[in-house]
């Protein structure tokens, strides 16, 4: 490492430099992240676009006095680079390494763990309002992207900050994006108003009064009062938050300037900032969507390795679009994740039909069941550890009411490098508790795609979760071929004890079994459960019969399939050990990893069941 950034060990360290030499540690920087990401993987283009304004950020502000909240947090690897990280940095988001986003117990930088959209706002009022309590003097800053302010929890803080008058600094750091193109009225405010007929219209109309009027004191106020209208600063300084900018996120003196104005103010006040995602390094400023979250790629030209074969992602986009093509009531909602959950092709073929809400997943629900309710067919495609977000909605708006909603679940269970902030590992848990939902979990692709077509016939409300991947090489059959509810599969016979698998963990339970019946035929039974609920009333009869039993699931072992069958036999003398994702959260690495440390390969299905015979 050549140069300044060398020499910065924290904070501190930024403010001997010079405006010259702060460009050149953001230079390096990107140089750094470069290196690095490209080796290990890693959000890239989100953290490159707010290299200056972190830097601006450090070299203002006296943190960990002062309090940075970061929204997302995808966006943090340069303020880990600067806060004593920098060392640490090639090993982020391993096993055993630093997190890819800000948290807590890592370092006294990180002021509020973070890995959900829309947050920052609200906890950063919550430290304000901790620091006027406690009668402290120190500044507390909120950073969020456009695309988390569309999200109902962001603009919920921001009308209550505007209303409690609190000195909050928000910094809004406008890049246009999300993940994909942002979506929604609020992301297009500025540029929609200025477009819009009765604006041109207006402006027009006090153009010609101009040229005749002597009242030129009259004339400019209703200037003023036009372009007020068709400013950013209208809508937040109507909400009580003063405005600054647009300000170009990539000045290195104008940030600074910016926020220096900003600390003294005496209420909550957001300065925005315009960036451009991926800045700085030319494939991912251009392809900024596939950069966001990205993997090995080779950092000369950006080209990443093509995964063979497909995912459980893209099957259920293809599948999904098959079954459009056939059936007019179905329609796609995803909330701001349109090519992460599989639904770009079903967006071009269809964009009638498909809906992306942005950072809104309660809305989405809902909406979905207001579809619902006049006979559309919705499918909401979601990722598990958001799904937790919409809990109340789907208890409430749709269940409650019987509505035919099917929930596509994606990144069930353990995703690997984006650690507890991602993992699927609840949904099941908090799922199985809503009556009448029907929740799935196919073992292969080929599953995944006649679970599709059942969800569709059964009138109700269904979810299915799938993991994330699953590259290999698979014949896939798109036709319909019939599935009932409940139906498991019995895919080894055995007499002595019965594994009964969900989902991911059916090829591990078949690894298991084949290494014990090895030794002892026919000792060893496996069971695809299929169905989570309701549970085959079938299992339970399998059950009675050999008398003992292992359930295997990727999700909490709290609550969940294997807490089902428990609760269904528990007055009877069968024996049953309980493999899931133990009751803690899963810290990040590579996913076989993961797996062995949750004590969820086949070895450990095998040990299990041994120790039962």
């Amino acid at each position: 490492m050549i140069g300044a950034l060398a020499g910065i060990d924290g904070p501190d360290d930024l403010k001997k430099l010079s405006m010259k030499e702060l460009a050149g540690v953001c230079a390096e920087i990107r140089e750094y992240m470069t290196e690095h990401i490209s080796q290990s993987g890693g959000h890239f283009a989100s953290s490159l676009g707010v290299v200056e304004l972190t830097v601006a950020l450090h070299y203002v502000f006296d943190s960990p006095r002062d309090k940075i909240v970061w929204d997302v947090g995808h966006q943090c690897y340069p303020h880990k680079i600067l806060t004593g990280r920098r060392d640490a940095f090639p090993a982020i988001r391993s096993f055993g390494g630093i997190s890819g986003f800000p948290k807590m117990k890592e370092n006294v930088h990180d002021h509020f763990g973070v890995g959900h959209a829309s947050t920052s706002l609200s906890a950063g009022l919550g430290m304000a309002l901790s620091r006027d309590i406690r009668g402290l003097d120190h500044h507390v800053v909120s950073i969020i992207g456009d695309g988390a302010l569309t999200g109902g929890m962001a603009l919920e803080a921001l009308n209550h900050a505007g209303y409690l008058q609190r000195r909050l600094i928000i910094v809004l750091n406008d890049n246009k994006m999300s993940i994909s193109e942002n979506v929604g009225a609020l992301s297009q405010y500025t540029s929609r108003i200025t477009k819009t007929r009765l604006y041109r219209s207006v402006k027009e109309t006090v153009d010609s009064i101009a040229r005749t009027s002597d009242d030129k004191q009259g004339i400019e106020r209703l200037r003023k009062s036009l372009k007020g209208a068709a400013s950013p600063s209208f809508l937040f300084e109507k909400l009580g938050v003063s405005y600054m900018g647009p300000v170009d996120g990539h000045r290195m003196e104008d940030i600074i300037s910016a926020l220096k104005v900003a600390k003294r103010a005496r209420g909550p006040v957001l300065v925005h900032l315009k960036t451009v995602k991926g800045k700085g390094v030319d494939y991912a400023e251009e392809d900024s969507t596939r950069f966001h979250g990205v993997g090995k790629f080779d950092k000369k030209n950006g080209n990443t390795v093509a995964c063979a074969g497909c995912s459980y992602t893209d099957v259920f986009g293809e599948t999904l679009v098959r079954m459009a093509g056939k059936d007019k009531r179905i329609v796609a909602i995803t909330a701001a994740m349109c090519q992460g959950t599989g639904l770009s092709e079903f967006a071009r073929l269809y964009p009638d039909r498909f809906f992306d809400v942005g950072i809104a997943e309660q809305h989405a629900v809902t909406m979905a069941a207001g579809l619902a309710s006049q006979g559309m067919i919705p499918v909401v495609a979601i990722y598990s550890t958001f799904l937790q977000r919409a809990y109340d909605q789907m208890v409430h708006d749709v269940a409650l009411q019987g509505l035919p909603v099917i929930f596509a679940i994606d990144r069930a269970g353990l995703v690997g490098e984006d650690g507890p902030t991602h993992h699927g590992a609840f949904d099941c848990s908090f799922l199985r508790s809503i009556p009448g939902l029907t929740i799935a979990a196919p073992k292969d692709k080929n599953e995944l795609i006649q679970m599709l077509y059942l969800a569709k016939s059964i009138g109700g409300p269904v979810a299915i979760r799938y993991p994330r991947g699953g590259n290999s090489g698979e014949n896939l059959h798109f036709e319909e071929r019939g599935m009932e509810v409940p139906s498991s599969e019995l895919l080894i016979p055995g007499k002595s004890c019965v594994i009964i698998a969900a989902g991911s963990m059916v090829g591990p339970a078949l690894e298991a079994a084949r290494a014990i019946n090895s030794e002892r035929k026919g000792c060893v039974a496996v069971i695809n459960a299929r169905f989570i609920k309701p549970i085959d009333p079938r299992i339970v009869g399998f059950l009675r019969r050999v008398g003992k039993g292992v359930v295997v699931e990727e999700n909490s072992v709290l609550g969940g399939l294997g807490s089902g069958i428990a609760e269904m036999v528990c007055a009877e003398r069968i024996k049953i050990r309980i493999l899931g994702l133990p009751d803690r959260f899963i810290p990040h690495g590579k996913r076989d990893r993961l797996l062995a440390h949750s004590g969820l390969t086949s070895e450990d299905i095998e040990k299990a069941v041994r120790s039962l015979l």
